[in-house]
């Protein structure tokens, strides 16, 4: 059976970070769960169906899209622990391995959308406690092997942070456009 999310259900799934950033931490932080807000909005009143149906002719649907934000923010943090080590080399991935990244992108069988929501809020709750607790914003890492990674580049924490910033921004507007298609609902406007 099919549950449809409510926007009292999604509100529950926003914690504020122990302990309380301020300055720049804080600045980057709001702006992060400001975009993760309009992207979790985007699915309100859905049944685990229509949160994965295709509503354009992309790949893309809502869930899928939170599930990929989720995976991307998960890893990047991640890497502002572990460094390259905590992503593939995605110069030698097979297609297997595409394939499952694709994954990423829909709603799998047994999938539900109040799922998918919950993994998400509980990366955004360690994220938020990794960049409010990190000694260092300007500390890098070399970034992982990849064909759209220069050659010896190195992001710091802040950098990261700013990347799954926009990240999650392009996608939360990438929902709103799938919703709109799904049943004319908006995420503002």
């Amino acid at each position: 059976m099919s549950e449809t999310v409510t926007v009292n259900e999604l509100a529950t799934h926003d914690s504020a970070p122990e302990p309380t950033p301020t300055g720049e931490r804080a600045d980057l932080l709001e702006a992060l769960a400001n975009h993760r807000h309009f992207l979790r909005f985007t699915t309100r009143d859905l049944t685990d169906e229509q949160a994965g149906r295709r509503t354009t002719t992309s790949q893309l649907c809502l869930g899928g899209l939170i599930k990929h934000v989720t995976a991307v923010e998960r890893s990047w943090a991640q890497f502002i622990l572990d460094g390259p080590s905590a992503m593939p080399d995605f110069t030698n991935m097979t297609e297997a391995d595409w394939a499952r990244r694709s994954d990423e992108f829909r709603m799998l069988p047994g999938e539900t959308l109040i799922g998918v929501l919950a993994d998400y809020a509980e990366v955004a709750r360690r994220t938020d406690e990794l960049i409010a607790t990190h000694p260092d914003l300007d500390s890098t890492q070399p970034l992982p092997k990849a064909p759209w990674s220069e050659p010896g580049a190195r992001w710091s924490a802040r950098r990261v942070l700013m990347h799954v910033i926009t990240e999650t921004a392009q996608h939360a507007g990438h929902a709103d456009i799938i919703r709109e298609s799904l049943d004319g609902a908006k995420t503002m406007g």
